[in-house]
């Protein structure tokens, strides 16, 4: 048996959609009715902790009410032919709920919370976080999120992930938002790239190696594993 080819995942929004859970944003840049830098950045929590503490704790209730969707199911069928890393902007669990195996989250993640003084003391944490909820120090707790501002410390990581790839596939992320769409140019000329999403941004014609697949993450990445499969038949 020679080596299982790598495939490397960069998922977004658009992947967990379906699941129900709400995107990032709507179109006129609010979330959920707040200013997205009042509930998403430090300066934000300095101000009013309460408010950006309920923020999460609704994010994590709905979490704890969705289920992964066909196109999460698809992707951890990828594992049975070939070596597939996730490199997601979601700070969901769903990928993990499905199966797979290797997932890195750049945005952090949402069933976790860590200490505001020590950003390495790190909890699982699926309950409300509320003001008052310390580390063993005696420091407030935060949700284990990448804020706007703040560095992002799973991306050398994924940059070392990505340039490892045979194969590169971004579902349901405009790959707009930096340092993320970065990701895109640690791939070689030559490395197969497969983009799915209902509304793509990018053409074909931008990258050498682009196939572009317009369908959402539940029909579209379903569609392409099985094209996948099918070439190892």
């Amino acid at each position: 048996m020679g080596r299982k080819q790598k495939i490397v995942v960069l998922t977004g929004a658009g992947m967990s959609a379906e699941s129900g859970l709400k995107t990032f944003r709507d179109s006129n840049g609010l979330w959920e009715g707040h200013d997205v830098m009042q509930v998403a950045s430090p300066q934000g929590f300095s101000r009013n902790p309460e408010l950006v503490l309920e923020f999460y704790n609704q994010r994590r209730r709905q979490l704890l009410e969705v289920s992964p969707n066909a196109g999460h199911h698809a992707l951890v069928t990828l594992e049975n032919h070939f070596d597939v890393s996730i490199v997601t902007q979601n700070v969901d669990n769903l990928h993990e709920q499905a199966g797979s195996s290797h997932v890195v989250h750049l945005h952090g993640e949402l069933f976790k919370a860590r200490s505001t003084v020590n950003e390495n003391h790190v909890l699982e944490w699926k309950k409300d976080l509320v003001l008052g909820d310390l580390d063993d120090r005696g420091h407030q707790l935060r949700p284990h999120i990448v804020w706007f501002g703040e560095m992002v410390p799973m991306m050398d990581v994924a940059a070392q992930i990505t340039q490892q790839a045979d194969m590169l596939m971004i579902i349901g992320t405009s790959m707009q938002v930096y340092p993320a769409a970065g990701l895109i140019h640690h791939v070689s000329s030559r490395t197969p790239i497969y983009f799915v999403d209902p509304k793509p941004n990018i053409r074909s014609s931008d990258f050498g190696n682009l196939t572009v697949i317009p369908k959402t993450a539940v029909d579209g990445v379903p569609t392409l594993v099985n094209q996948l499969f099918d070439t190892l038949i």
